[in-house]
């Protein structure tokens, strides 16, 4: 398969302020990850809140600059374009926001909403625009008759898939779902859930989503690449890894998914202590302050993303 997007050693680093000593306290987002999402994949990017998922979405998408590395688009390097030489990829390239009350401009009717990319990007006339609005919005499961009316009047599902209309609008190949059902109740999840796989096959989209639910990302994903405080620690196809986890992060976080079968318990692995700073970051694997398996080299020497068969990758010196 061809890839669309491709990533390397990508970092954001926040400047928050100085040490009493003078010294820059850098809160390291993300540093140092790298993967590939291939066309009309759904690359299904997990992990604990504040490892870094968000901000690694966005700096793809260039919302926000990254500090270092490459990002490939369609074989392109996009990751030191200027603002103006980025224009011509934003309409290939959109994101669905998490929050569906945060992310709508109350002031603006849907169908102003819905159309305002293609207004910035001067895709089509004014009744061209309209057309497609009312086409994006039958996709999405929303009624034409709704066109004029404002956030305010819809529920939290249908404005989550007003979202999705305006990531629609432009015809984009590449969409970052950043836990665009996070916010929503597990039936409506399971709607947005559909609605997006359908969409992902009429269109032929490629998805990064964005998420802490590993159900939600069995159901949809492809392939799952597993987040920890600024590091891919493994990456597989979705069978592989919840059928074969090799990072105990991983395996962690896998044995806390609640099973509704009383007879079906598994055993859980309960992870001791917090996850660390990403102000200061341990040294060597940043997971062995918390790893029950962890030995001297942990502690000492950052693993790599290593792979026996060039499918299942993971980052841990105890794997091999």
């Amino acid at each position: 398969m061809e890839k669309l997007v491709e990533v390397k050693n990508l970092k954001k680093w926040f400047l928050i302020g100085k040490s009493p000593l003078g010294k820059k306290e850098l809160v390291k987002a993300v540093d140092g990850v790298s993967f590939y999402i291939e066309k009309k994949e759904i690359l299904g990017l997990v992990g604990e809140s504040g490892c870094g998922k968000t901000t690694c979405g966005k700096a793809i998408l260039r919302i926000i600059n990254p500090t270092a590395g490459e990002i490939f688009f369609n074989g392109q390097d996009i990751s030191h374009l200027s603002r103006k030489e980025m224009l011509k990829f934003r309409k290939r390239m959109m994101i669905i926001y998490q929050d569906p009350f945060g992310s709508l401009d109350p002031r603006m009717s849907i169908g102003t909403t819905i159309a305002e990319p293609m207004e910035v990007h001067k895709i089509g006339s004014k009744k061209e625009q309209e057309e497609r609005v009312i086409q994006i919005m039958e996709k999405v499961g929303l009624f034409p008759d709704q066109i004029n009316r404002f956030p305010h009047e819809f529920s939290g599902g249908q404005r989550q898939r007003i979202g999705i209309a305006r990531a629609l609008a432009t015809n984009p190949e590449f969409i970052v779902a950043d836990e665009c059902v996070s916010a929503l109740d597990v039936s409506i999840q399971a709607q947005i859930i559909n609605l997006l796989q359908n969409l992902q096959k009429e269109f032929g989209l490629t998805l990064l989503f964005v998420a802490h639910d590993l159900s939600v990302i069995k159901h949809i994903c492809d392939r799952i690449a597993v987040m920890y405080l600024g590091k891919i620690v493994e990456t597989a196809p979705k069978n592989d890894l919840f059928n074969h986890p090799k990072h105990p992060y991983t395996q962690a976080l896998l044995s806390a998914i609640p099973i509704p079968d009383p007879k079906m318990r598994g055993k859980r692995e309960i992870l001791m202590g917090d996850v660390p700073s990403p102000i200061n970051p341990p040294s060597g694997c940043r997971f062995h302050t918390r790893c029950p398996l962890v030995k001297q080299i942990c502690k000492e020497e950052e693993p790599s993303l290593k792979s026996s068969n060039n499918i299942h990758y993971v980052a841990c010196h105890l794997v091999n």
